[in-house]
């Protein structure tokens, strides 16, 4: 089945087998490699992109399903000159990854909480990110890292 898919700002036209996960239409057909496969159940969270700017979990959406509509994944949140989006920043200045599996994931999920409420609790942070696994922070990091890219989006430049 032909699909055209907006990925990044990017149209690609492939065909695609009606079974396929978007994950792995990003990942094998796109070379996308940033979005992470990881438990195919969705509990992980690994493999979490935007679809017309909503969180979703690409082990679960069918490729089909993304024909016509608007994906970003973690690729798309470098700037257009190659800078990283405040939120990588803060993970790398505050230590919110470690082995890097999660991180894609976590990545989306915090870019849609500080897009939709740029100065959240620590308890809604948490509440965000609780569709996300992390086996290697304890959370503390990642958490302290969202905060300190919302607090350096509301400073002034």
């Amino acid at each position: 089945m032909e699909i055209t898919v907006t990925v990044n700002d990017r149209d690609y036209v492939r065909d695609v087998e009606p079974r396929l996960l978007l994950v792995h239409l990003l990942r094998d057909e796109l070379g996308l490699t940033g979005t992470h496969w990881g438990c195919d159940t969705s509990n992980c969270g690994a493999c979490t992109v935007w679809m017309d700017r909503v969180p979703v979990k690409a082990c679960t959406v069918l490729a089909v399903m993304a024909g016509g509509r608007s994906v970003r994944t973690v690729e798309g949140l470098e700037g257009g000159a190659g800078e990283l989006d405040q939120l990588q920043v803060s993970f790398a200045l505050c230590h919110g990854l470690q082995c890097g599996f999660c991180t894609p994931g976590m990545l989306m999920t915090a870019r849609w909480l500080l897009d939709h409420n740029p100065d959240p609790s620590d308890g809604e942070i948490r509440e965000s990110i609780s569709g996300q696994t992390c086996r290697c922070t304890g959370y503390e990091n990642i958490v302290r890292s969202i905060r300190h890219a919302a607090t350096a989006e509301r400073s002034p430049r």
